[in-house]
């Protein structure tokens, strides 16, 4: 049922990443242009992470046909994904990152969860967006007892992506002002910090909203946090630093620890930042692409951390290790996968218990 009321004015919060899952959403990799002579293998690094994730919970997989649902079936029951925990939902996608077109989850004890649901423009870049933002709202009518569409003040659906945004335990959302503010393609032009934290607490129930400045080179999104801090228990954040100062993300990645530094959570306290290396720049047709360890996913039974063939990969997955105790550390290759401009976090949506 479509709910009127904005879920955060009544008690509902989106939770962690890292708490409990009922499912994780992927979805087939079918698009022309987003995998240049990779498209065939993506499907195999799904079905890695499928592996993993089916281990402790659901997996809905996002088909358009039976052909697409015969393929995934064979490719993950070779790969030794727990197949009856897996769903196949028939519905067409343009693309399959669906850490941006699919609703965020928020909850309440004794409560049935929300589905919110954003609208999805392509990032504000690719016209080819309308299938995956009927699929968001498909999810939204056909998965969750009750959803909501946060709207502006003439009626306009808002938007925004999952991979713009983090939360922790506390109700702190963490974003970047060049994705929500400040770029040409910023999702709340003409806003101000205060108007989108209040929509935020409206519709998902954080208290507070802490700001990165920018985000990486390659990343095609205007930003999104997901690529270079990330919460996680406890009050800490990761932050992805840049050692090589002519790199072209020193600067960018200087600033936003600076800004986690001096930054509070919901609670009051300064959070505890803990660097994650960046891997060598990784490059695939002469373009520079958004290799970062912070792209990484908490399902149920581990977090699944992005790895490039790379001296800073095990470095990577020890510091994540330490700051998620309660569940293994599993590293998924990923350097054909970002190809697309993503990795594991882009592609994956948790839907909370």
């Amino acid at each position: 049922m479509k709910i009127k009321f904005s879920p955060g004015s009544r008690g509902y919060k989106m939770p962690a990443e890292w708490a409990k899952h009922a499912a994780t959403w992927l979805a087939y990799p079918h698009h022309r242009t987003d995998f240049p002579h990779k498209r065939q293998v993506i499907l195999h690094v799904f079905a890695e992470m499928a592996r993993v994730i089916t281990q402790a919970e659901r997996l809905r997989f996002l088909v358009r046909d039976r052909t697409e649902r015969d393929q995934a079936h064979a490719v993950f029951e070779r790969a030794g994904v727990t197949m009856e925990n897996v769903d196949f939902v028939s519905h067409d996608t343009n693309r399959s990152w669906l850490r941006d077109s699919l609703p965020l989850w928020v909850v309440k004890p004794g409560a049935r969860k929300i589905a919110v649901n954003f609208r999805f423009n392509g990032w504000a870049r690719y016209r080819d967006h309308q299938l995956d933002d009927a699929a968001g709202r498909y999810v939204a009518q056909k998965h969750a007892a009750d959803w909501f569409e946060p709207v502006d003040a003439g009626g306009e659906r808002l938007v925004l992506e999952g991979g713009s945004i983090d939360v922790d335990e506390y109700g702190t959302l963490l974003t970047s002002s060049e994705c929500l503010l400040t770029s040409p393609r910023a999702r709340f032009k003409g806003q101000d910090a205060q108007g989108v934290q209040d929509c935020l607490q409206l519709a998902l129930g954080v208290k507070k909203v802490i700001w990165a400045p920018t985000g990486i080179v390659g990343d095609d999104t205007s930003g999104h946090i997901d690529d270079f801090a990330r919460f996680a228990p406890g009050g800490r954040v990761l932050v992805c630093s840049e050692t090589k100062r002519h790199d072209q993300n020193y600067e960018a990645l200087r600033a936003a620890k600076k800004a986690l530094n001096r930054a509070e959570n919901a609670r009051g306290k300064p959070l505890e930042v803990v660097e994650l290396p960046m891997p060598d720049p990784v490059t695939y047709q002469g373009q520079r692409l958004p290799a970062s360890y912070a792209n990484f996913y908490a399902c149920n039974a581990a977090v699944l951390v992005p790895t490039f063939n790379d001296p800073n990969d095990h470095v990577a997955l020890s510091i994540i290790a330490d700051c998620f105790p309660d569940r293994r550390t599993v590293g998924i290759y990923a350097r054909d996968l970002v190809v697309g401009l993503g990795t594991l976090h882009c592609s994956s949506m948790q839907e909370p218990a």
